[in-house]
């Protein structure tokens, strides 16, 4: 293969295991490339060395026969997951330089079968955002239009896979972190089950919702990375209780029989040109077999005002930990310990995660907790309910938007509350712990990508990644890459 970082997950593993190249070759490549378009501000911090000598381990590994089928295949991981050898600051000047004295157990699954790090991944503030554009380092550019967003929180994550500087890349999911960005970018993004990989050591937004998840150029290549970081872990008392499971086995079920549900009120709020790529992936899977049900979630419609008060909540609970006392900024010049803790934190946060903390504290507030919070807590388990009646009753997956549009551009939403909004179809999946994931699906006349999402029961992972790999067998949408790159 003349250009290494143009290959898949499985090519490179195929390429790797068969000694065609070893994983110092491919590292370097990627390496090589990551130097050459820095442009896009995708990463935050690269350690050659560091990268390399991991490479040099899996290419032992390989040679006494002892590698798993992924040792020496690079991944990129979202400055949200702590690691021993890269910076992990969630791209905040509140943790700038911090380098942590452990790794999270995403990372650490995939050190262990010898998977490579090129480097830690642009993300919006403490995974506060849709854009990417909230991050203390600058903003990520989406190598498809410099002038389009991203999508976020896993900006970083989507533009380097996008732009074939990492194969595939870890991400977080609170709202639609992993998902939308995916959309935005024109790349494979699924954020799994609540519970089933383990929150620990990623440095937390909103506990009930933070999940990690995975991006990549395809289906396929999802289910090998996924396969290996889902699993039960003592150390998150979120984590489910499951036996590992190899999520490709249903890579091939095709999807002949199968009902995929529609809202078709959500459909009604997309723009034309995405309408328009939506319908024609739904008339796809009907000539691959499956069966369309129109389906209606009027609670789900709800999610939006549920999570804006769950998430701050959790969000200012979780924040409080950084107050300039054992670790994180902490400000210069101060009078007591009162004024020390006001002002790192004043210095140290931007204003999305002060907006949040804002929110969050103020429904949390004697007098409003059970008008605000307890309230969102019944009706999130309203949605959750909702689908899972749904799925028992009306259809096995279902297939809706992602979000009303293309990605938008950095300057068309400024304030917050739009951009809030634009999670409309991302947050109920998130609310209820589904398996979720986006599709790219066609490019806009403006030369931008569209996703399309689909849902699936709880730990029904094996089966959404089925779904879509059956429709990108017959469609090349996956394939696309942005010019020069």
């Amino acid at each position: 293969m003349t250009d290494l970082t143009q290959a898949t997950v499985k090519e490179l593993s195929q390429l790797l295991q068969s000694k065609e190249v070893s994983a110092v070759e491919v590292a370097q490549a990627y390496l090589n490339k990551m130097e050459a378009k820095k442009e896009l501000n995708a990463y935050l911090d690269v350690r050659p060395e560091v990268t390399l000598e991991q490479a040099k381990e899996a290419d032992k590994k390989i040679a006494e026969g002892k590698a798993s089928p992924l040792a020496g295949v690079p991944i990129a991981h979202k400055d949200i997951f702590v690691t021993k050898e890269w910076a992990s600051t969630a791209a905040s000047k509140m943790l700038e330089g911090y380098m942590s004295p452990f790794d999270a157990t995403v990372v650490e699954k995939l050190k262990e079968i010898n998977m490579v790090t090129l480097g830690k991944t642009n993300c919006d503030e403490f995974a506060m955002g849709s854009t990417t554009a909230n991050s203390a380092y600058g903003k990520t550019y989406n190598p498809w239009d410099k002038e389009a967003v991203p999508g976020g929180s896993s900006g970083g994550a989507s533009s380097v896979v996008a732009a074939r500087i990492a194969p595939v890349a870890t991400g977080t999911d609170t709202g639609g972190s992993i998902r939308q960005p995916s959309a935005f970018c024109g790349v494979t993004g699924i954020k799994p089950t609540y519970g089933r990989p383990s929150r620990w050591g990623m440095i937390a937004f909103a506990s009930s919702l933070d999940t990690a998840g995975i991006i990549a150029q395809d289906a396929e290549d999802c289910a090998l990375v996924l396969s290996q970081i889902i699993g039960f872990d003592k150390r998150d008392s979120t984590s489910i209780e499951l036996p590992p499971e190899d999520l490709t086995v249903s890579l091939n079920d095709g999807v002949k029989g199968l009902r995929i549900g529609v809202p078709r009120k959500w459909m009604e709020k997309v723009a034309p040109g995405l309408k328009q790529s939506l319908e024609a992936a739904l008339k796809q899977y009907e000539s691959l077999g499956a069966t369309i049900v129109d389906i209606d979630l009027p609670k789900a419609e709800l999610g939006v005002p549920v999570y804006y008060i769950i998430a701050p909540a959790e969000a200012s609970s979780n924040l409080s930990r950084f107050d300039g006392v054992r670790y994180g900024h902490r400000a210069e010049d101060y009078h007591d310990l009162l004024d020390m803790i006001k002002r790192s934190r004043d210095e140290g946060f931007g204003p999305e995660p002060k907006r949040r903390i804002l929110i969050g504290t103020y429904v949390l507030s004697h007098g409003y907790y059970d008008a605000y919070y307890i309230k969102a807590q019944q009706v999130r388990r309203l949605i959750a309910q909702e689908f899972d009646a749904t799925f028992k009753n009306l259809c096995d997956v279902i297939f809706c938007p992602v979000s009303t549009d293309a990605a938008f551009s950095f300057n068309d939403k400024s304030d917050p509350l739009s951009l809030y909004l634009s999670d409309l179809f991302t947050i109920p999946g998130s609310l209820a712990g589904l398996p979720s994931m986006s599709v790219p699906c066609g490019i806009s006349s403006n030369g931008r990508p569209y996703g399309f999402q689909l849902i699936a029961a709880k730990c029904k992972e094996a089966q959404l990644l089925g779904v879509a790999h059956a429709y990108q067998q017959t469609t090349d949408w996956h394939k696309k890459v942005p010019a020069g790159y």
